[in-house]
Parts: C-alpha cells; sequence; structure tokens
C-alpha cells in the first residue's frame, strides 16, 4: 500500500477514553495474563495477536496522546508507570508498548494535518529506530529514501514505521549543526512500504520482534519528515528525548517481577544442606532484602528526577543541565540494577534457575538483551558527565542535545 491509499483508508478515532488511573489498572489487570503467555511470546518471536489486543485494550498505545486530540495525556511518570506494570507480566509485550506508543510524540513535530492522519487511530502503533541509518536525497516535494535500519521493536504489528536519516543532495552530505555527522532528519511511512527481515533471534527480549527493515528510493514527502529539534507543540513532550523517558519502566517491572516470584518461591524451599527454610536462611534473606534495597533506590531516582523534569518543563522552564541529567543517570542505573538485581537472584536460586522455561532465566537474558540498547551504555554515561563538565557528548541525542 502506498502512503497516499494508507491517508485514503485512515478510520475515525475511536470514541472509546481512558483517564490515567484507567489505563494504569488495566495494565496491572492484564500483566497475569502476559505472564501466562511469556512462553509462547518468546517461542513466537513476536507478539501473537492477542497479546497485541490485550496491550490495545489497556490503552497503553493512546496514553501520551494529547488532550486537544481527545488522549489522557499522561505524563512522563504515569507512562512509566504502566509499562513498569505491563513488565511485571512480560518485558517483551511491555518493551513493544513502550515504543509503539510513541506516536502522539512524533506528531508533535508534524505539521498538524499530517499529526491528524497519524492520530485517527488512537491506538495506532509505530514503530522504528530513529538512529540516522539511512540516507535521503533531496528532490522536490521531499526525499527518495535508501537505508536499512536495525532493532524496529514491534514492526511486525505497527502501522507507521520512522527512520532516522542524514539528509543528502545530489548524492552529497548536508551539513547539520557543528559536531554533527550531518543534517539528521526522522521519516513517517506505513509500515507497508518496508521490507521487514526476519534477523530477530537473540538472547532476550525474542518477543519484541526487533526485526531489520529496509527500502530503497522511497518517496517520502517532506511533510512526512522532521527534525527532533523543531518541534511544533510546547511543554514536555517537545523535547528530543521525550520517546526516552519512560523506558526505565521495562527493566523496573521485570526486576520486580524476580523478586516477587523469588519471594513466593521462598514460602516452599529448604536448604538442602543445613534443612533450614530459606524464610529462615540467612543467606537468602540477605540476598532478597538486598535486591529489593537496590531495585527502589533505583526506582525512586527514575520517579523523583521525572517528576521535577517535567514539572519544569510543563512550567516553560528549562532544566539545569544536573536537572537533564538526574534522569539519564537514573535511566542508564535503572537498567543496570535491575540485571544485577536479577543476576544475584538467579544465584540464590542456584541450579534449578537455569531449567526452561524459568522466570528467572528468562528475565537475566531479557534484561541481558535491554542492557545492550545504545541507552545502557558506557557512551550515555560519559555523555552526561560531558554535558555536565561542559565537554563534547559521544551520544548527545540521549542528555536531549540534538546536533
Amino acid at each position: 500500500m502506498s502512503l497516499i491509499d494508507a491517508l485514503d483508508s485512515v478510520t475515525a478515532p475511536s470514541e472509546t477514553s481512558f483517564t490515567a488511573e484507567e489505563i494504569l489498572a488495566r495494565a496491572r489487570a492484564v500483566a497475569p495474563r502476559l505472564r501466562e503467555r511469556a512462553e509462547d511470546v518468546e517461542n513466537n518471536r513476536q507478539l501473537p495477536a492477542d497479546v497485541v489486543a490485550l496491550l490495545r485494550g489497556t490503552g497503553v498505545f493512546r496514553m501520551a496522546r494529547p488532550k486537544a486530540w481527545g488522549g489522557p495525556d499522561l505524563d512522563a511518570v504515569q507512562q512509566t508507570e504502566v509499562i513498569e506494570a505491563l513488565a511485571q507480566g512480560d518485558a517483551s509485550a511491555a518493551w513493544c508498548a513502550m515504543i509503539g506508543m510513541d506516536t502522539p510524540i512524533y506528531a508533535g513535530f508534524l505539521g498538524e494535518d499530517v499529526a491528524g492522519r497519524l492520530l485517527a487511530d488512537p491506538d495506532t502503533v509505530t514503530a522504528g529506530a530513529i538512529m540516522p541509518m539511512g540516507r535521503a536525497e533531496r528532490v522536490p516535494g521531499g526525499y527518495r529514501v535508501t537505508g536499512q535500519w536495525h532493532f524496529g521493536s514491534g514492526i511486525t504489528h505497527s502501522t507507521w514505521v520512522v527512520g532516522g536519516v542524514l539528509v543528502t543532495r545530489g548524492g552529497e552530505l548536508e551539513p547539520g549543526p557543528p559536531g554533527a555527522q550531518g543534517n539528521w532528519r526522522v521519516i513517517v511511512a506505513p509500515v507497508e512500504d518496508f521490507e521487514i527481515q526476519d534477523t530477530w533471534y537473540t538472547t532476550g527480549l525474542a518477543g519484541s520482534g526487533s526485526r531489520d527493515y529496509r527500502t530503497e528510493n522511497l518517496f517520502v514527502p517532506e511533510e512526512y519528515t522532521f527534525s527532533f529539534a523543531a518541534p511544533r507543540v510546547t511543554g514536555a513532550a517537545a523535547t528530543p528525548d521525550a520517546v526516552l523517558r519512560n523506558m526505565p519502566g521495562v527493566p523496573l517491572g521485570t526486576a520486580r517481577a524476580a523478586i516477587d516470584h523469588v519471594r513466593r518461591l521462598a514460602t516452599t524451599r529448604i536448604d538442602r544442606t543445613t534443612g533450614t527454610p530459606w524464610p529462615e536462611n540467612y543467606r537468602v534473606q540477605i540476598a532478597v532484602a538486598q535486591a529489593e534495597m537496590d531495585l527502589s533506590a533505583a526506582r525512586y531516582a527514575v520517579y523523583g528526577s521525572l517528576r521535577e523534569q517535567w514539572e519544569i518543563l510543563e512550567a516553560g522552564d528549562v532544566p539545569t543541565r544536573d536537572e537533564q541529567v538526574a534522569t539519564v543517570l537514573a535511566r542508564v542505573n535503572a537498567f543496570r540494577t535491575a540485571r544485577s538485581v536479577v543476576a544475584s537472584l538467579f544465584d540464590v536460586v542456584a541450579t534449578s534457575a537455569v531449567y526452561r522455561p524459568s522466570v528467572l532465566d528468562r528475565a537475566l537474558r531479557d534484561l541481558n538483551t535491554m542492557c545492550q540498547h545504545v541507552i545502557a551504555q558506557d557512551q550515555v554515561i560519559q555523555s552526561a558527565g560531558a554535558h555536565l563538565l561542559g565537554g563534547a557528548p559521544h551520544n548527545a541525542y540521549s542528555v536531549g542535545v540534538v546536533l
């Protein structure tokens, strides 16, 4: 289906509305059902249709939809709570929900007519990678786009796809701001305009269906492209890093589920060496308390920094470098702490944890895969330090700077 066909087939928005409280309650209610389907999700290597339907029913894909468009307009704290609740059921489903709900955020960087087409279905899903892995040759009315992108999480059930590109003119890169690779833009096009490649054979997050996708010489109208440096809207959702804020919900929820699993397990376990029930076992007591302590500290850092930053941005103020970096470091720490917590619990449970299906085995593999995401890498910590000290960040976007 071409872009024009896609626009002609847009349906009217649903009249069903959700509040922030209803979306969170639905996410919590659906988590046990996701947990039951976790093995099927993993083996399927993408979300089955009924699991996608479960997510749509929670309202998660519309939670950033602005009130002006009839949406619930959840703030970053509320969004993260929803993703965290879903991750307590299944990490892959939560990851796809976290990615797929970005449609209204992208719409805030596009013209109002195009935004209306993206938001015609309040539960539409957008997938794709925003980093510039493609090239967009400037032509009259738009661009001819060629590229291959990795990590298209949720692309198997998406309607729209984004892709980061560097703009060329006559085959040569257009210059960008000082220090940038070039002129970075993001394209938006229907999923049918891309070839989806079955590349997602991974250690963890297998059910996210994060496949490669490619296109060659695709015409994309100018109005279906945007720069994170030029939002149409104002407020907290208009910042370049708006799509990153709720990401910590996935590792936090995954680790929470792992701790709860071990605490339930402890009620029936006895230490083979000493004959001591686990609730009375010093080693188990220390491990569980340490896990709770570490996860709690990471969680409060995430939610505290998000709340402070959101209030500043909604007031029309500009966060200080310290205020901006606080959310960045809390985000990285959430991923790394969650992995550490689950690894420690995996050791406590010992050999029985290695047999599939195992809650701890899957959680550890999912978190290992999450921590390979660029947003949890050392370059982000370096960028935060550079931003604080006035140096050059290696990943400027991760600290909310567009080059």
